[in-house]
């Protein structure tokens, strides 16, 4: 059987998931926003079509669907792929598999405690709290219409093109120390392997963390990058009185350490880069996509 894999949203992630998949004989079709992306998609070799507030997505991209995941973030008007999929319920309920790729951040600020995917959520910020909302539209799917749904909770992700050590290269990259804030990390080849074996043994409803082993302070990853490059690391800056965005800033105010015990237990997932040394390490020998190995 011919199995159909359709991106909501063919971001970083999902296309990193496409790419393995495309020369597994899966038919790929993924959605974005630009006539732009759309091109540069379809020169990779995947179906592709507009979706957005804007452009409508017909219940035909679904047809011969077997997977279905979704990137695309929730707004102030909800989960655009959610309310899709629900208006097309027939088709989607035939899907063996969905997935949505949410946020760590939904769990709030913690002050370093462990939290794993049982606890209360307490977003601090408009976008976590939106990706609550955007979680629960996603259970609803699965507990009201059968869509056998999946919620993978990201931690920062990073990978070829998108690391420290491009933005070392490139001379942004800043060592902002806040003390006692760690983050967790997932290096996009984890991301790709634990959506493959959730794809190999579905478990509908069910939530799992996606992160690494070893929660650390942003500054040490700077400095550890900048090792591997042989580049003198930037001077430490104090969070308070740094310079950013609010956006940016944002990144900042969250501390919690996050457990992957589930993908280990219930998916027999083994972390290729359990922490950023080992990812980082790895993308420093080979830094390009083409050599990820995804």
């Amino acid at each position: 059987m011919t199995k159909k894999l359709v991106c909501l949203g063919m971001g970083y992630s999902a296309a990193a998931l496409a790419e393995r998949l495309l020369p597994q004989g899966w038919t790929i079709v993924g959605t974005c926003r630009s006539e732009e992306k759309r091109v540069d998609l379809a020169a990779r070799g995947f179906g592709t079509v507009l979706f957005s507030r804007q452009d409508a997505l017909s219940a035909d991209v679904l047809d011969g669907a077997t997977h279905v995941i979704s990137s695309i973030p929730p707004d102030e008007h909800g989960d655009l792929a959610a309310a899709w999929l629900a208006e097309n319920v027939t088709v989607a309920g035939r899907l063996q598999w969905a997935a949505l790729l949410s946020t760590t951040g939904v769990y709030g600020d913690r002050g370093g405690d462990w939290v794993d995917e049982d606890a209360e959520l307490r977003p601090t910020g408009i976008r976590s709290q939106r990706r609550v909302a955007s979680e629960r539209a996603w259970l609803d799917l699965y507990r009201a219409h059968g869509i056998p749904t999946h919620i993978f909770r990201l931690a920062g992700i990073y990978g070829p093109g998108r690391s420290p050590l491009d933005r070392i290269r490139h001379g942004d990259a800043r060592r902002i120390v806040k003390p006692g804030l760690v983050l967790g990390r997932i290096h996009l080849a984890d991301i790709v392997g634990v959506l493959s074996a959730s794809m190999e043994k579905p478990r509908p409803g069910t939530i799992y963390n996606v992160t690494d082993d070893e929660p650390a302070p942003p500054q040490d990853v700077v400095t550890y990058g900048c090792g591997l490059l042989g580049i003198e690391p930037p001077p430490t800056e104090d969070f308070t009185d740094a310079e950013m965005s609010a956006m940016a800033r944002s990144f900042y105010e969250d501390c919690k350490r996050v457990r992957n015990d589930r993908i280990k237990r219930e998916l027999g997932y083994r972390l290729r880069y359990p922490t950023y040394r080992d990812g980082l390490a790895a993308l420093a020998a080979s830094p390009s996509r083409e050599n990820g190995g995804f």
